[in-house]
């Protein structure tokens, strides 16, 4: 049933059972002169059928993302998900667990979260990875302060190649602190001027904080990088990519922090997501949250147990690296079955896909009369078009055809006004991506 309402009997039980005699009782604490002495202006109750009819007139005031062709990224991609992802985690025994207190009737659940550390651990190249982050633009800016906290210094170089709702997370973190932020500008490939940053390092700075692909679908070339003693900070916002690219890890990362969403979660009004959490060894001590690690009980067999829980609900208090990390069990656990499921080969193979798919569309609408590709760097999944109008106009026309045609950048960037983030991966059809070429030409 969706739904069980209360008699005026069930309710009368219920007050003598708690031993009051009103409702009103219940809210005895509250100051008369706070409390509202009239109903609320709701309309009056339905019957369930009529519930049942309204909302279904609600939903379908909702664009149906089935009815639509759908070029959006930006951080959340439409990727398919293997029915076995969903049928693993809804059963009870992980639908139920949420985090391990008591670490030592949590076998099960550590297990998942060490296994869940490892293929992070595999898919950056880095030493240790801890039981995962809300999301990746909080775990970006956990980075810099763990960053700080390794080396006291109290300057960020940030990359304006990075996310921008991920910058302004950063920014959030850090304000009312004393480090502070160097914005490091893009090249007309869209890359981060790599000059610029190295020019910039000095005796203060923490850490350079970099994404790839970045924001604009440009893959970075950040492994020469002169950091000098700066630590190097590389987000990681389409997690699919790693299946194809180098790992950071070996390109000089020191800290590499990203979301999960694109391993078996679906797009889903903003998530819930499953942000990852990475870096070496030398600074495991520093990093936020739990890291779970394989160890044997007495008897000799394996087992598992929370290494290390540098957060203040396990006494740490003021010593704590932070309170926002959660293992996040179950968005860690589908993260897991999926990249399980796809394995080392599938993974790569389904990058590719998503590569070959994006430059499919690149190309095609390359050739339009009025349209250009923005920047020339290299691309993974998504990519920036220069429209002959405002981008703004163009998806509001193409809306109309339902075709959800990316995002305008102008908000973020007002120099790039003209310009829509585009993204396409295996879920996007050739026919669709045909459609799209056909009705930007025709605006």
């Amino acid at each position: 049933m969706r739904y069980i309402p209360h008699t005026e009997k069930d309710i009368e039980a219920m007050l003598a059972e708690i031993g009051v005699d009103s409702i009103d009782d219940l809210f005895a604490g509250i100051p008369p002169d706070l409390r509202l002495e009239k109903p609320l202006a709701l309309p009056g109750a339905l019957a369930e059928s009529e519930l049942a009819t309204l909302l279904r007139r609600m939903q379908n005031r909702n664009l149906d993302p089935e009815e639509y062709a759908s070029f959006l990224g930006g951080g959340a991609y439409r990727h398919f998900i293997p029915a076995a992802v969903n049928h693993i985690i809804s059963r009870s025994e992980f639908s139920t667990s949420y985090t391990p207190y008591q670490p030592e009737v949590s076998q099960g659940t550590l297990q998942a979260i060490f296994e869940f550390q490892s293929l992070i651990c595999l898919l950056t190249g880095m030493d240790v990875a801890n039981a995962s982050m809300y999301d990746g633009a909080s775990g970006l800016a956990e980075a810099v302060l763990m960053a700080h906290r390794v080396n006291g210094k109290n300057e960020v170089l940030v990359s304006r190649a990075v996310h921008p709702e991920y910058r302004r997370t950063i920014d959030t973190y850090l304000r009312g602190g004393d480090l502070k932020i160097v914005e490091v500008p893009f090249t007309e490939r869209g890359q981060t001027d790599l000059s610029f940053a190295a020019d910039q390092v000095g005796e203060r700075t923490s850490a350079i904080v970099m994404q790839n692909p970045n924001y604009f679908g440009v893959v970075e070339e950040y492994g020469a990088l002169d950091k000098k003693a700066a630590l190097l900070i590389v987000g990681v916002a389409e997690a699919l990519s790693l299946g194809i690219l180098k790992p950071p890890g070996e390109r000089g990362a020191d800290i590499v922090a990203g979301e999960g969403q694109s391993f078996g979660l679906p797009v889903s009004y903003g998530g819930p997501y499953v942000g990852f959490f990475a870096a070496r060894q030398q600074y495991a001590r520093q990093m936020p949250g739990r890291l779970v690690g394989q160890t044997v009980d007495r008897s000799g067999q394996r087992a598992y147990a929370l290494t290390l829980a540098t957060r203040e609900q396990h006494i740490r208090r003021e010593r704590a690296t932070s309170n926002i990390c959660t293992n996040h069990g179950l968005c860690a656990l589908a993260a897991t079955i999926y990249l399980a499921l796809m394995g080392k080969t599938g993974l790569r193979e389904l990058a590719v896909t998503n590569l070959r798919k994006t430059d499919y569309l690149k190309n095609k609408l390359a050739k339009l009369t009025g349209y250009n590709i923005r920047f020339g760097g290299d691309t993974f999944n998504e990519f920036v078009l220069q429209c002959p109008q405002p981008a703004d106009t163009v998806r509001d026309a193409l809306l109309e055809e339902k075709i959800l045609a990316g995002h305008p950048l102008g908000r973020d960037h007002p120099d790039l006004a003209d310009c829509l983030l585009l993204s396409a991966t295996e879920t996007n059809t050739v026919d669709e991506m045909d459609r799209l070429a056909e009705k930007l030409e025709g605006l």
